[in-house]
């Protein structure tokens, strides 16, 4: 089928997933969960990036979690759950998240410096 078609995406019965996509859904998988068993022990953490880790953590999980579930529903073949278009609505919800987790991520040199100033000041009070 044509990957640009219509068809393609909203189709309610799909099919079973080539075993070259599984196989790569299966990596990010795993991927995904490493990252979140990192992310929580670095999470705990206490310093300037902890919200960054923490929201890093959060991402990690929830998108191991519905991946897994689609998986699951792709290796059933459930029919309205295994349609193709939940992939696409994962990918725009997991880009969503990112970007909102750069925008955490550029808001760190100005913490920094706001933390650097209330440093200074303590540095001359009892």
């Amino acid at each position: 089928m044509n990957l640009l078609s219509p068809a393609f995406w909203f189709n309610l019965r799909p099919g079973v997933m080539a075993q070259v996509y599984s196989h790569f859904l299966i990596g990010l998988i795993i991927f995904l969960i490493i990252a979140a068993i990192i992310l929580f022990i670095v999470k705990r953490k206490k310093g300037l990036y902890k919200r960054l880790f923490n929201n890093l953590y959060d991402f990690s999980v929830s998108n191991a979690f519905l991946g897994l579930l689609l998986l699951f529903f792709n290796y059933e073949i459930v029919p309205f759950f295994s349609a193709r278009f939940w992939f696409l609505i994962w990918l725009i919800t997991s880009l969503a998240w990112l970007y909102y987790v750069l925008k955490e991520l550029k808001k760190i040199p100005a913490r920094k410096k706001q933390l650097e100033a209330t440093d200074e000041i303590k540095k001359y009070l009892p």
